[in-house]
């Protein structure tokens, strides 16, 4: 069992999200002359840089939308919410229907991927502000958004290859992850037989393809057919991309009744810690190599925010799931590790990149690739998962 209280616990993760992170981004990212929101963040929140990331955009609608919809119907937060939703469907978007990635502050076009990433997130974010608004139109622009997602899934030729797929062909462990989540989303807004038969594929992906018992991980990248790569990229898993994928997986158990895919989910995160938490100096690293050999990414023994974001909720959701004591004790250990040395006591919300010691190595709260949803939205799943672990089974 937690040694402490759930009650405890639940107040903790509600007021560092309310009290804490969430006010850090209201008060610094939203740009009222613009529309949209700051990205690149400074510790104290001081705007550092003006351009915009697509992706945050979208990740921020959602979870000023998400907080709107499950905390409290504040108008600031709805206020937010269409600040960031009006930006993206006024310049997000290029002819072609695909989204950029980048934009200026004003909105103009910075740079697009080939990656659709974008999507994903714009997806989610127009179902949940649909959520907020009762608005048809949004919802109608997230179908629209999510069919263009399941095209390129089905099509990936249509899509500029990252590497000469005739010579090498692979697949990475991202795109199905993140089109579990996305469906996952869609389907608590809306009903349509596509997303059962999408996160049937994209699941059996996840398992089949990329989970290897073998190898004891979930590999980020495959042959096209699940085949092991002995190369750089074959041998190489991120600990925290595979727990936040366990979860998803668990998210999907619990919609089944599933006890199959609640274990399973379970042993891709008894994995991911084993091979990814630094006994040395605590945290998760960022990428090992499977087979032992060295890690070529530069920023392997950093320890960044969002993988341990994502382990507090995954090991929290498995000790409810399993009742089993492990993952009690490894969510107070990843708890007890984060907060001390990620969480900024001064300014506020967490810092980004800490070296392999735990000491800081940029001061930045935001980037284009750090903004308002890993730490805001494992608070909110954490918070809400705690009060409802304080509920008699019988009336949950």
């Amino acid at each position: 069992m937690l040694t402490q209280s759930l009650g405890d616990l639940a107040l903790f993760y509600r007021r560092r999200l309310l009290e804490n992170v969430v006010p850090f981004w209201e008060q610094h990212s939203l740009d009222h002359d613009y529309g949209g929101y700051f990205n690149s963040l400074d510790r104290t929140g001081a705007v550092y840089d003006s351009d915009k990331a697509v992706w945050l955009q979208a990740r921020a609608v959602w979870m000023f939308s998400k907080l709107y919809n499950t905390v409290e119907a504040r108008p600031a937060w709805l206020d937010a919410a269409r600040l960031g939703y009006e930006f993206l469907t006024k310049h997000a978007f290029d002819t072609d229907g695909r989204m950029f990635f980048a934009l200026t502050r004003a909105g103009q076009p910075l740079r697009k991927r080939r990656y659709y990433f974008s999507e994903t997130f714009a997806a989610i974010a127009f179902a949940e502000y649909a959520q907020a608004t009762k608005g048809a139109e949004a919802l109608d622009r997230a179908k629209n958004v999510y069919r263009l997602i399941v095209d390129l899934y089905r099509n990936p030729q249509k899509l500029p290859p990252k590497t000469v797929p005739a010579t090498r062909p692979m697949k990475s462990h991202a795109i199905p992850m993140i089109t579990l989540a996305t469906t996952q989303e869609l389907r608590q807004v809306d009903d349509d037989p596509l997303y059962a038969e999408i996160v049937d594929d994209v699941l059996g992906q996840i398992l089949n393809h990329f989970m290897k018992p073998e190898k004891q991980a979930l590999l980020e990248t495959v042959g096209p057919h699940g085949e092991y790569l002995d190369t750089i990229d074959g041998r190489t898993i991120n600990p925290g991309h595979a727990i936040e994928s366990a979860w998803f997986i668990m998210h999907e158990a619990q919609h089944r009744h599933d006890s199959q895919l609640i274990a399973q989910a379970a042993q891709i995160i008894d994995w991911s810690l084993e091979r990814g938490w630094d006994r040395d100096y605590g945290g998760l690293f960022y990428f090992v190599d499977v087979e032992g050999k060295p890690p070529t990414q530069l920023e392997w023994d950093m320890k960044l925010w969002w993988p341990h974001t994502e382990a507090l909720y995954a090991l929290l959701l498995a000790h409810h799931l399993t009742h089993e004591q492990r993952y009690s004790d490894w969510f107070e250990k990843v708890h007890a590790w984060s907060f001390d040395h990620f969480a900024d006591a001064d300014y506020g919300e967490w810092y980004g990149y800490l070296r392999r010691d735990g000491s800081v190595s940029t001061p930045l709260k935001g980037g284009m690739w750090k903004g308002f949803f890993h730490l805001p939205r494992a608070l909110w799943l954490c918070w809400r998962l705690l009060e409802r672990m304080q509920t008699p089974l019988a009336d949950r």
